[in-house]
């Protein structure tokens, strides 16, 4: 499947900003109803929490840490036909508290798919190249359709029923293309190298490959996977070396990126960096969250980068995005297209 040039990013992935009042809220402006919503207080240290539309929107998982999934019904509440509904949890709406939101349109509760080993169930948008996998493994080798009809170039997979070996798990093409690696989304580790993790297999247009690891095949236990593929002036999954200079490296993604994320591969006790154009809004861009760690966003100018028309740029000699001579991985979400009906300007 060859996807066409996405004219108005907006349409599948965008970020909303809300401040707290510990009472139900309806928060809309999104531009669609989202079926994959991430929600972190920014000035407070607080987890990350994750709702999707195949699970169900009161069923929260943490890429800060292993909790198995649960049940909190103050959290977010629905899905809605322009954006969410949160209750009234301390988690997600604690009154003056300011919170960020990142979502993803995939195709609802999903339907079922029986071209893996596993069946699965399937909620895909093939326009954005985006879907969300729910699977029941098998201890043993296997494969999971995923819907996209084209290789996804990242899947980050979650444990949901235990919090025994339960790590979020990430396979990115630029350090495990060939099915013989990993990088923990909750963890500082660097990549580590297992043919056990894919089964040694690159994922296909129609299926990944999973082996006996219990973080993504644990025999009889329950997991949610988000897929995601290259799609041209949408997303791009890549990777870069540092150069350990203020004026760093820039990275090209054709178009004008809306998030950001970034991860060391090389280096143990890094943490994962998200950036997007909603905090601040302008550059220096250096509004700091990690997926892994609950601490408050930080805005001290370690790690800051340039969002620009066509790509980033690092703008910090701090080794979490710009260690000389290491490789990074990212993952990037456009707000605009470099070229098309709603071409890219610089900020």
């Amino acid at each position: 499947m060859a996807y066409t040039t996405i004219k108005k990013p907006s349409d599948y992935f965008n970020t909303n900003l809300y401040t707290g009042n510990n009472t139900n809220t309806a928060h809309t402006g999104i531009g669609f109803q989202p079926d994959l919503t991430w929600l972190k207080v920014r000035n407070a240290s607080g987890g990350h929490y994750w709702f999707d539309a195949v699970r169900g929107a009161n069923k929260d998982i943490n890429s800060n840490d292993t909790t198995a999934e649960y049940t909190a019904t103050q959290n977010l509440m629905s899905f809605d036909s322009d954006g969410y509904t949160v209750g009234t949890s301390n988690s997600v709406n604690t009154n003056n508290e300011t919170m960020v939101g990142w979502n993803w349109k995939a195709n609802g509760a999903g339907s079922a798919n029986t071209v893996g080993s596993i069946n699965s169930t399937v909620s895909v948008n093939t326009t954005s190249g985006f879907s969300i996998v729910s699977y029941t493994g098998t201890g043993a080798n296997a494969t999971v359709g995923h819907g996209l009809g084209v290789a996804p170039a990242m899947m980050i997979i979650k444990k949901r029923n235990s919090a025994t070996g339960s790590n979020w798990m990430v396979y990115h093409k630029s350090i495990s293309g060939t099915g013989d690696g990993h990088i923990w989304l909750d963890l500082t580790n660097a990549k580590s190298t297992d043919v056990n993790s894919w089964n040694n297999t690159a994922p296909t247009s129609s299926v990944f490959s999973i082996g006996t690891r219990t973080e993504n095949n644990g025999s009889g236990d329950t997991f949610i996977a988000y897929c995601f593929a290259d799609v041209q002036g949408f997303s791009k999954f890549g990777s870069y070396t540092g150069n350990g200079n203020a004026d760093g490296t820039f990275v090209y993604t054709g178009f004008k990126p809306s998030l950001i994320i970034i991860k060391d591969t090389v280096n143990a006790g890094e943490n994962w960096f998200i950036f997007d154009n909603k905090r601040p809004g302008y550059n220096f861009n250096a509004n700091l969250l990690n997926p892994n760690s609950a601490t408050t966003e930080t805005t001290s100018g370690a790690n800051g980068i340039d969002i620009i028309s066509n790509g980033f740029k690092m703008r910090s000699t701090n080794n979490g995005t710009n260690r000389s001579g290491a490789n990074f991985i990212y993952m990037a979400f456009a707000s605009e297209p470099l070229v098309g009906d709603n071409p890219a300007t610089a900020r």
